[in-house]
C-alpha cells in the first residue's frame, strides 16, 4: 500500500512539475496507481466509471449556468455600472480608486461568483485611470488580485457548490449564507492595508462627488445588485434550488444586458463559446478529482492521514492550525476545484470527529485556497491581475505581502471563531 501511495503522490507531482495540465496530471497518476494495484483493464474501466459517476450530479448543473452568467456580466456593462457606483460612493477619498477596486471586486465577484472574471473586468476598467492619476501599478495589481477572491467567499460561489458535492451534501443555502460575513471581513481587512499604504504614499483626494451622483449611479447599478437578492433570496427562502437559481441568473443577466444594449448576437456567440471552454475545463477537473478521491479511499489514505494527525494531537485547535498550514501549502500548487474535491474527503471526517461544523470547515477550506489563488507558482488570479496591469509577478510580490498577512489574520479569526461563519445560517434554520 505504501508503494502505491508514493506512486500516486510522486507521479502527480512530477507531471505537474513538467507542465502537464492539472486535470491530466490527476487522471494519469490515478491510472498508474490503479494499474499497479489491480488489473490494467479493470483500472481503466474503474477510472472511467468513477469520472462519469462524479459528474452525475444535479447540483453540478449550477456550475455551467453560473459561469455563463458571469461571462454575460463581464461583457454586458454590469462591471462598469458597479464601478461607477463605487466611485461615486467613495472615489473622492484620498486614494479613493484603491477602495473602489476592493468594493467593486466584492460586488462584481459576488454577483459573478468568479475571481478570475472580477480580476479581469475590474482591473481592465480601473487600470488606466489609476495609471493616469499616478497610482502605483504594482499595488493596484496586488489589491485587485486579492480583492477579487472575495467573490469566491461571498455567494453565489461555484466553489461552495463543489464543496457541497465533495462533503456529501452539506446545504448549499447554509454555505452561501455562511460566506457573507467572512467575505466582507476579508474586503475590510484589505481596505485597512490599503489605507495604511495610501497614508504612507500621501495620495491626494479624488474627484468630488455629490448626493445626486451617488443616487444616479446607485439606480443605474440597482438592477445588477438585485440579482444577489433574487438568487440568494430565492435559495434561502426555498423558492428554488441553487441549480434552478443559476438558470434564473443566466436569464436575468441576459435580460439586463439586452436592456443595457451592451451585447449583440456576435458578442453572445463569443460568450457562449468562452463559457463552454471554461465549463469543460472545470468539469474535467471535477471528473478526474472525483476519480482521485476514490483511489485515495481505495488505498485507505483518508484513514491513514486521520490517524497520523490525531496521533500528533487530539486538541481541536492544534489540528485546525495544522490543516490550515497544509491547505495553504496545497493552494500554492493546486487549483481550488481539485483541491476541494481531493482534500475535503480527507480532512472533513477529522474535523467532524473533533466537533467542527461542516459549514464552518467549508469556509476555512475556501478561504485557505483563496490565498493560493494569489500566490505563485500556479495562482490563476495572480497571473490574470498581473497580466491586466501589464507588470510582473516579481514587482507585485512586495505590495502583496501585507495583503497576505491581512488575509491570514481574517482566516485565523474565521477558523477560531466559528460564529463568524455560522451566525447567519443559524438565523434561517
Amino acid at each position: 500500500m505504501i508503494a502505491e501511495i508514493l506512486l500516486l503522490v510522486i507521479s502527480f507531482l512530477i507531471l505537474l512539475s513538467i507542465g502537464v495540465p492539472v486535470a491530466w496530471s490527476i487522471g494519469i497518476s490515478c491510472l498508474l496507481t490503479l494499474a499497479v494495484a489491480i488489473d490494467s483493464l479493470a483500472a481503466f474501466t474503474t477510472m472511467a466509471q468513477r469520472m462519469a459517476t462524479g459528474l452525475d450530479s444535479f447540483s453540478l448543473l449550477a456550475i455551467p449556468f453560473f459561469i455563463l452568467a458571469g461571462q454575460i456580466m463581464n461583457q454586458g456593462g454590469i462591471a462598469h455600472r458597479l464601478i461607477n457606483f463605487a466611485k461615486a460612493l467613495i472615489g473622492s477619498m484620498p486614494g479613493g480608486l484603491i477602495y473602489v477596486n476592493v468594493i467593486a471586486a466584492m460586488l462584481f465577484g459576488a454577483i459573478s461568483g468568479s475571481a478570475v472574471a472580477a480580476a479581469s473586468a475590474i482591473g481592465g476598467i480601473l487600470g488606466p485611470p489609476m495609471e493616469k492619476e499616478n497610482y502605483s501599478k504594482e499595488f493596484g495589481a496586488a489589491i485587485n488580485v486579492t480583492a477579487s477572491t472575495t467573490g469566491l467567499i461571498i455567494p453565489p460561489s461555484n466553489v461552495l457548490i463543489v464543496y457541497s458535492l465533495a462533503s456529501g451534501g452539506v446545504s448549499i443555502a447554509s454555505l452561501f449564507l455562511a460566506g457573507y460575513i467572512p467575505g466582507i471581513l476579508m474586503g475590510l481587512a484589505l481596505m485597512l492595508v490599503a489605507a495604511v499604504w495610501i497614508k504612507k504614499k500621501k495620495y491626494p483626494p479624488g474627484e468630488k462627488t455629490s448626493a445626486k451622483k451617488i443616487a444616479t449611479t446607485f439606480l443605474d447599478a440597482l438592477p445588477s445588485l438585485l440579482l444577489l437578492v433574487v438568487v440568494i433570496g430565492g435559495i434561502v427562502s426555498g423558492i428554488f434550488t441553487a441549480t434552478e437559481a443559476s438558470g434564473i441568473a443566466v436569464l436575468y443577466t441576459l435580460i439586463l444586458a439586452t436592456i443595457y444594449r451592451e451585447i449583440n448576437l456576435k458578442k453572445l456567440h463569443k460568450i457562449f463559446l468562452s463559457s463552454v471552454v471554461t465549463t469543460s475545463i472545470v468539469l474535467l477537473l471535477i471528473a478526474t478529482s472525483m476519480g482521485m478521491s476514490w483511489v485515495m479511499s481505495f488505498e485507505n489514505i483518508p484513514q491513514t492521514v486521520s490517524d497520523a494527525l490525531l496521533g500528533l494531537s487530539d486538541n481541536k485547535y492544534v489540528i485546525l492550525i495544522i490543516i490550515n498550514l497544509l491547505l495553504l501549502f496545497v493552494g500554492t500548487f493546486m487549483d481550488m476545484t481539485p483541491a476541494i474535491l481531493i482534500f475535503t474527503p480527507i480532512f472533513l471526517p477529522i474535523m467532524q470527529s473533533l466537533g467542527v461544523d461542516p459549514v464552518h470547515f467549508g469556509m476555512i477550506m475556501v478561504m485557505n485556497l483563496c490565498v493560493g489563488l494569489c500566490t505563485p507558482p500556479v495562482g490563476s488570479v495572480l497571473f490574470i491581475g498581473v497580466g491586466v496591469a501589464k507588470t510582473t509577478i516579481q514587482k507585485v510580490m512586495k505590495p502583496l505581502l501585507p495583503l497576505y498577512i491581512a488575509m491570514a489574520i481574517i482566516l485565523l479569526l474565521v477558523t477560531y471563531l466559528p460564529q463568524i461563519s455560522l451566525w447567519l445560517p443559524s438565523l434561517f434554520e
